[in-house]
């Protein structure tokens, strides 16, 4: 039996967020909810699970419907959001590979 996932606060009101933006940025354009779900390709049960802000929907059925509407994600300008993903890829390949373990215990006690 799965277990149910817990979010934090801030990952939660984010989805919401996001999905109120995509709902209606869908109602400005007159799209029905069936219209966007066809072109996102999902179901309209799953359309309006986005719009809720649902966590358990995919994050690429979220980011679609929303670039779809307009939404913006990171910026509006593509350019800038490759741009930044480039740079961010080429920040992280910088870094080392795995996260090492601290040698011995860790003092925790503030």
């Amino acid at each position: 039996m799965k277990r149910a996932r817990t979010y934090s606060r801030y990952a939660s009101e984010a989805s919401r967020l996001l999905g109120a933006q995509i709902r209606a940025a869908r109602r400005e354009r007159e799209w029905s909810a069936a219209d966007l779900a066809e072109r996102v390709g999902v179901s309209p049960f799953t359309l309006r699970k986005v719009e809720k802000g649902d966590m358990t929907v995919g994050l690429g059925v979220a980011l679609e419907a929303a670039a779809l509407v307009g939404v913006p994600l990171f910026y509006e300008d593509e350019a800038l959001v490759r741009l930044d993903a480039d740079r961010t890829q080429a920040r992280a390949a910088l870094l080392p590979q795995r996260a090492a373990r601290p040698a011995g215990d860790v003092d925790d006690a503030f």
